[in-house]
């Protein structure tokens, strides 16, 4: 699968170019960012049923406004906190609006910076999810080799009946926040006029119907493109590793995400099967006097159990799931920039091949004996119609060597930003794998020394009280 890289060696050759320089193994330290250094550092939608024809603008007056999240950075950061950030964003208070033609949900945007291209140092902006959704169409416009995180999703069919759900709808705004804010830590994204646009103007629909016709042809003939490129040959030995390893990734993460939700699913099931199971020995204690006490110490045992369970699954679910599909969908749009690099890549390659292709018919023009029949039938010598021959193939050659020279920078500067990006993007998904499964952990840990708390208590009491029995007997 992976290629020597000599094919493409040779045609730069032929054509006279010099190939992109390459670079080290994509699953190498030095790509990964797996080094010593950073080991060392490590341990110190908007929901919507909508109309083509609706607008922000068409907003009923009898909007439903949900609380605003105790997370929201008004409510729980500053500039102050991070003196690092000198950008800083948050997505808090969703409210849902409701008009003639549809029903949706918006969010409000904060922002607070000190850079000196921003008029101003606070924003305050709201936002639907189909903004959030151009936001990252211009993005990908912008920079198609840089790993831009994920969207949540729109919404499936489940999630249609359970789209007004304050849980739900929190779980969304967490993802539109990190989204927001992994751009916002970009060192190249976040400088983008389209990001600021979207954080600072109070109506984006002027600057989203400017150049909508545009992108969108671009996007079509791009993921034409993309689709008709089965292969790149003379792709560097790193990509190829590369896609192997986001192949494997998204495998292995798929099936973590899979068994993460079956896990939370079971425990509510746990959790609500102990809800009515508790107060089973509450009714039967009161029909077993001698029992009574033990009965009803189980069931308050039974009852705890089912309050740290509750907690448990809650824990779970907030923190496990969210993050590891936020990675099923990083997987998928790793190998969407791989595309991409790749389409640059041939773009580049069979410029190459038509310059080599073209230096070869030169030559052997040069060294044809050909009557040229139709030249001389016009009136011109042999020799003349020769000439003519070679200053196109010339002129030809020269645009060539022009065009391979610009596809060359192009895929130089593809590479560069993709093999930046891969090892920001292993670095952020090494901790937040990390965080997530340590937390997993540490709740599932405080769940079961908090249930064997529980059950040690009562066992002791009983002791206690079997003690107590035999005593009083052996005195009577």
């Amino acid at each position: 699968m992976e290629g020597d890289g000599t094919g493409t060696g040779t045609a730069a050759a032929m054509a006279g170019g010099r190939l992109p320089r390459s670079a080290p193994h994509p699953l190498s330290k030095d790509v990964l960012g797996y080094d010593d250094d950073d080991e060392e550092e490590e341990e110190e939608d908007d929901l919507e049923v909508y109309s083509k024809n609706g607008t922000f603008a068409d907003t009923s007056s009898n909007s439903i406004t949900m609380p605003t999240s105790p997370s929201s950075m008004t409510n729980q950061h500053t500039l102050d906190d991070e003196p690092d950030k000198d950008l800083f964003v948050a997505v808090d208070d969703p409210q849902q609006h409701a008009t003639a033609m549809e029903t949706y949900f918006t969010y409000r945007i904060l922002t607070k910076t000190t850079r000196s291209e921003f008029d101003s140092s606070e924003y305050e902006v709201r936002r639907r999810y189909q903004d959030f959704f151009w936001l990252k169409t211009q993005l990908e416009a912008a920079h198609s080799t840089f790993i831009l995180p994920p969207l949540p999703e729109k919404f499936s069919m489940r999630e249609m009946v359970e789209r007004f759900n304050e849980s739900f709808i929190e779980m969304r705004r967490k993802a539109l926040h990190k989204f927001l804010n992994r751009i916002a830590d970009h060192p190249t994204l976040s400088f983008n006029e389209d990001f600021k646009t979207f954080l600072t103007v109070q109506d984006l629909a002027p600057h989203k119907k400017l150049g909508s016709a545009f992108l969108s042809k671009m996007e079509e003939t791009m993921r034409a493109v993309a689709n008709s490129v089965k292969s790149v040959k003379n792709r560097p030995d790193e990509f190829n590793a590369m896609n192997e390893h986001v192949d494997i990734f998204r495998q292995k993460i798929g099936t973590l995400e899979r068994i993460s939700q079956r896990t939370v699913k079971e425990f509510k099931e746990y959790s609500l099967a102990m809800k009515d199971y508790s107060p089973v020995y509450t009714l039967w204690s009161k029909s077993e006097k001698e029992l009574a006490d033990p009965l009803t110490g189980v069931a308050s045992s039974i009852d705890s159990c089912y309050k740290a369970t509750e907690g448990l699954t809650t824990g779970l679910s907030e923190d496990l799931p969210p993050t590891l599909h936020e990675y099923v969908l990083c997987a998928e749009t790793l190998k969407s920039v791989l595309k991409r690099r790749d389409v640059i890549q041939a773009d580049y390659d069979s410029r190459v091949d038509s310059l080599a292709n073209k230096k070869v018919e030169r030559e052997m023009l040069e060294h044809s004996e050909q009557s040229f029949t139709f030249g001389t039938i016009l009136g011109k010598s042999t020799e003349e119609v020769k000439q003519q021959k070679q200053q196109k193939i010339d002129q030809e050659i020269e645009e060539l060597q022009a065009d391979i020279a610009q596809f060359e920078d192009k895929v130089e500067y593809a590479n560069t930003n993709l093999k930046a990006d891969w090892k920001r993007w292993y670095m952020n998904m090494r901790s937040d794998l990390k965080s997530a499964f340590c937390n997993t952990a540490e709740n599932n840990i405080h769940y079961y020394e908090e249930c064997l708390a529980t059950w040690e208590s009562f066992l002791a009491v009983q002791q206690t009280e079997i003690k107590m029995d035999e005593k009083s007997k052996n005195s009577g």
